[in-house]
């Protein structure tokens, strides 16, 4: 068995909320294995659920670029936050969103090695190494994405706590929706779904929430176990995808149930294709 150290038992602390002393138990019955542990104390009905986002390790900044046919989304990170908010620092980043939207890499790899738009006798690479010898602290691209934009979709951008966090939106079924997106980008920044649907949500994953559910409800009888299970589960799937999420803005409505509302009033039937949810660090 795995030795339980100190840092374990607060790691899982911070995962679930639950109590110094009983983390390090149910550490102890898992035999060091942290989501056995977490399942031990969701079984035990100490924790309701698990805490997605644990204390940042990076510091950085999200950034996007777009044009008609291209969204970029991009994050680079520093060692303090000084760093981060530094104008060469940002420079390079929207430098390096600004490159991407024109040459769209394959992969944040192949994207390193081009050359630099700006001083094409170096690479992208290189140029970040120069950076860091101006800051002073380690510099690194740590991923970006090309999207390429949909015919028939609105584009929805939220940007919170100075780009710390970034939220896309795709809306299917209008070209000139970006407010409908973004008020849903907002809602997906404050309620950070994991999913866009319920049927997106792993097969491995329900077995686990059954699992759970069902040790939570032992001793009753069969029938009503399962109408128990039934609805634990659907009260899950309702949390973490984001179609059935109560909407933030109004809670008397799913945000399924708000796309319906203003599909009615443009007269165009409305849905959301995908979301990017990227948060520094993550």
């Amino acid at each position: 068995m795995r030795d339980i150290t100190a840092d374990m038992i607060k790691d899982l602390r911070e995962k679930t909320g639950v109590g110094m002393a009983k983390c390090k138990e149910a550490l102890v019955l898992a035999e060091g294995e942290m989501e056995k542990a977490i399942d031990i104390l969701r079984k035990a009905g100490m924790a309701a659920g698990v805490k997605k986002e644990g204390r940042e390790t990076k510091e950085g900044l999200i950034v996007t670029q777009e044009d008609k046919q291209i969204l970029i989304l991009a994050e680079a990170n520093a060692e303090t936050d000084f760093v981060a908010q530094n104008d060469r620092f940002k420079h390079f980043l929207h430098d390096c969103v600004k490159q991407a939207v024109e040459t769209q890499p394959k992969s944040l790899a192949e994207f390193l090695v081009q050359p630099y738009f700006k001083d094409r006798s170096i690479t992208i690479d290189q140029y970040r190494n120069l950076i860091i010898q101006s800051l002073g602290e380690n510099i690194q691209l740590r991923r970006l994405e090309v999207i390429h934009k949909h015919p028939k979709s609105s584009y929805g951008i939220y940007s919170h706590m100075g780009g710390k966090l970034v939220v896309v939106v795709e809306v299917e079924g209008a070209t000139d929706q970006e407010g409908i997106a973004k008020e849903i980008a907002m809602h997906i920044a404050a309620e950070n779904p994991d999913y866009l649907k319920p049927e997106q949500i792993p097969s491995h994953v329900l077995a686990r929430e059954e699992e759970i559910a069902r040790s939570q409800v032992q001793g009753k009888p069969a029938n009503i176990v399962d109408k128990i299970v039934a609805g634990k589960i659907k009260a899950y799937a309702d949390q973490v995808c984001l179609i059935h999420q109560k909407f933030i803005k109004d809670t008397s409505v799913t945000v399924q149930q708000f796309l319906d509302i203003c599909a009615r009033k443009i007269g165009s039937p409305l849905s959301i294709r995908n979301f990017w949810r990227w948060k520094v660090g993550q």
